[in-house]
Order: structure tokens, then sequence, then C-alpha cells
């Protein structure tokens, strides 16, 4: 039987319109650290979890405070459209940014997550 890999969350974001709020209560009951990154649409708070996961708090509208996971995944454009194929919709397309591609679906329940596939560094002499 041929094993498959379950592909990782590699990120977690909160988004929600009380970033100092979230991040004061989230320092204080989890000890996570939060850096405060300069960003082109609000404020965003880099989180620091103790691992190899890493996180932030996204100043948004959001009326209620929502979690996002973020799945690393190594073709953002075939796994968005395989999600499309299974009954997702897509609420952002496939989006390159300065470290990688990402892509927001939703299911017919509600449940959003992020894919991203990040930009990887070529090996020494190639360009």
């Amino acid at each position: 039987m041929q094993q498959v890999m379950s592909l990782p969350v590699v990120h977690l974001e909160l988004h929600t319109h009380d970033p100092a709020g979230a991040s004061a209560f989230y320092g204080r009951l989890l000890r996570w650290r939060t850096e405060r990154i300069e960003a082109r649409r609000g404020s965003y708070q880099a989180l620091a979890f103790g691992g190899p996961l890493d996180g932030g708090i996204v100043e948004c509208g959001a009326t209620r405070a929502t979690w996002l996971p973020y799945v690393e995944v190594e073709e953002i454009e075939a796994i968005t459209g395989l999600a499309r194929r299974l009954g997702a919709s897509v609420l952002l397309e496939p989006r390159e940014g300065p470290a990688g591609w990402r892509s927001v679906l939703t299911t017919s329940e509600g449940g959003e997550i992020a894919l991203w596939q990040p930009k990887r560094r070529l090996g020494r002499g190639r360009e």
C-alpha cells in the first residue's frame, strides 16, 4: 500500500478587529510573543508559538475573530483547482507575494483554509 504524506499546517493567522487586545490576551494566557510589522493594509502582529509553526494577528473588519490555518502545498494552482472541483469556493485566487503564493478557500459549511506555496531558493550556480 502506498503511503501518502499529509500536507503540513505551516502558518496560523487570527483575523480580528482588535489586534492589540488579541496580542495582550494570548501573550498573557499562552506566553505567545508578538512583533508588530507594518503591512499595506492595517497592522500585522507576527506570532511566535515557540515551535516550527509561525503565525500572525491580522487587523481586519471581522465582527468575530477567526483563525485561518495555512497548509503548504507543492502546486498551488493545481490544489486550488482540485478544491474547486471538490466543492470549495475560492475566496482568493492564487496570488503571489514576496515569499510565495497563497489562495484562500471556503467549504460549503463555511470553514476557511489557506493554501501556501513558498518560493524555493535555487541551488548554487543556478538562476
